[in-house]
């Protein structure tokens, strides 16, 4: 089976390709035999009901600093192509629930991976509250008020950005810590959305979990382990990657939230979970397949396509 793949992601010359998922899928895409193009979110168009992109015939190879060439841009009718990979990186804001919108016409003659329409209705960090059991506890809001009671309850606490990503943002607060008021300041100006704020979890200093599902499946986990002297166990932030297997606790949470994530077509998602407590549902553009590759997991790249080209014949079928 050969498809043509558009991806529209981040500017291809900035992403890191040691540890970066789409430049993989990319790789698999083309080790398949699939035609791939290139474009970024600010090439994505609509006129009428017809949404099209400019875009760019893409080779890529796995050669840090020379690692793709570009043929001659052209305007692509979208419906014309057989896939599109949904993979900019957050924030997700405005002109990213944009693009869900317009690729949302696409279906469901293409392929969109994830569903743009669930990557929409799942913002990561308030999806995954429908699952209260399987996580630590957890606030959503703006109200001074309602924190200092649920750190009145709950001691020490952590405070970040609902709409943040790469761990950007991330405050450990003490039940008596005097810089608080100055830090409610500061996200109250910075931030129009509200906050998450959720109980301190000790044992994120031993790792916390990135677990990847395809299609609703636990298909591997890489554990994110903080630097010294942060709680931010991001790669991005200095977060050493580590190989692991899957507790029986850490199991039941897949198979709890994985048939929910298949009926909602998120055929690639990313959970983060901190010594067996789920905090995070990631749909936008989840990572960690390289890492997972390179510390001795399997090569979910793979997964991915098998996935996506059975969603295809069973669509031709």
């Amino acid at each position: 089976m050969s498809l043509t793949v558009a991806v529209q992601m981040d500017p291809v010359e900035k992403i890191r390709i040691a540890g970066d998922t789409t430049f993989a899928l990319m790789l698999e895409a083309v080790r398949r035999g699939h035609r791939l193009l290139y474009y970024t979110p600010d090439r994505l168009s609509m006129r009428g009901r017809d949404v099209f992109a400019e875009a760019s015939p893409i080779e890529v190879r796995d050669i840090e600093g020379d690692h793709f060439s570009l043929g001659t841009p052209e305007i692509v009718d979208l419906s014309g192509v057989d896939v599109v990979l949904l993979r900019q990186d957050p924030p997700f804001d405005l002109a990213y629930i944009t693009s869900t919108h317009l690729l949302e016409q696409l279906q469901p003659k293409v392929l969109v991976v994830n569903d743009p329409a669930s990557v929409r209705n799942a913002p990561e960090k308030l999806f995954v509250m429908n699952y209260p059991e399987l996580m630590p506890p957890t606030l959503i809001t703006r109200s001074k008020g309602a924190i200092e009671a649920f750190r009145a309850e709950h001691g020490e606490v952590v405070m970040k950005p609902l709409h943040g990503h790469g761990g950007a943002s991330v405050f450990k607060v003490g039940l008596q810590d005097p810089n608080f008021g100055s830090l409610f300041d500061l996200f109250s100006v910075t931030f129009r959305e509200p906050w998450v704020v959720q109980r301190f979890l000790p044992a994120v200093v031993k790792g916390d979990k990135r677990i990847v599902l395809i299609d609703g499946v636990a298909a591997g986990a890489i554990n994110r382990v903080p630097a010294e002297n942060d709680i931010r166990s991001n790669m991005v932030r200095g977060g050493a990657a580590a190989a692991t297997e899957f507790t029986p606790r850490e199991r039941e949470i897949c198979e709890t939230i994985g048939p929910e994530l298949k009926r909602r077509g998120l055929l690639l998602v990313g959970i983060d979970v901190i010594d067996g407590y789920l905090t995070e549902i990631n749909v936008t553009s989840p990572t960690g397949i390289r890492a997972i590759k390179k510390t001795g997991g399997p090569d979910l790249a793979v997964a991915v396509w098998d996935a996506i080209e059975a969603k295809k014949r069973a669509a031709a079928a």
